[in-house]
């Protein structure tokens, strides 16, 4: 079964790129979104675009109940949705996160976990015609304030065959 769960960081990211997260759906049997991150998702408000595009994804996505605990060796180094996303990945046995920032990528490897981002969730899903060119997402994502570095551009465009 293909899982992963994914963090507040990349659901943003990929809201902005695409408009939507149904999609996912074609890529994944189940996205996991812990209520830890639909909680940072929704504090800018019960009508924040991202929240509302969680909650009308589909049934493959699923919101988890809230954890009793998070082991203080995430806590420590994570910031509180990073750290539930990992402690759900590893008391579930789900293989794969979903994590945009360095920390938390450095941290799930640690723990053994395989790691993407949005940036990878968008070329795979390019490569499979689930959605069109990635550069227009990437133009997307900086319109909404998500900084993406020139060189990590350039590498995702030729990952995506669009260099």
């Amino acid at each position: 079964m293909r899982e992963i769960v994914i963090n507040t960081g990349p659901i943003i990211a990929l809201s902005a790129a695409t408009g939507s997260l149904t999609w996912m759906q074609l890529l994944y049997d189940k996205v996991i979104v812990p209520s830890e991150v639909l909680e940072e998702l929704s504090a800018g408000g019960p009508l924040t675009t991202e929240t509302g595009l969680v909650n009308s994804a589909g049934d493959r996505f699923v919101v988890m109940p809230r954890l009793d605990s998070i082991r203080q060796s995430l806590l420590s180094e994570l910031d509180f949705g990073e750290a539930s996303v990992l402690e759900t990945a590893i008391r579930n046995g789900i293989p794969t996160v979903v994590i945009d920032e360095v920390a938390g990528r450095r941290i799930a490897r640690i723990h053994g976990l395989k790691v993407t981002g949005s940036l990878g969730i968008l070329v795979r899903a390019k490569s499979l015609g689930i959605i069109g060119e990635v550069r227009v997402c990437l133009q997307k994502m900086r319109d909404h304030g998500i900084w993406i570095s020139e060189e990590l551009a350039r590498e995702v465009l030729v990952a995506a065959r669009e260099v």
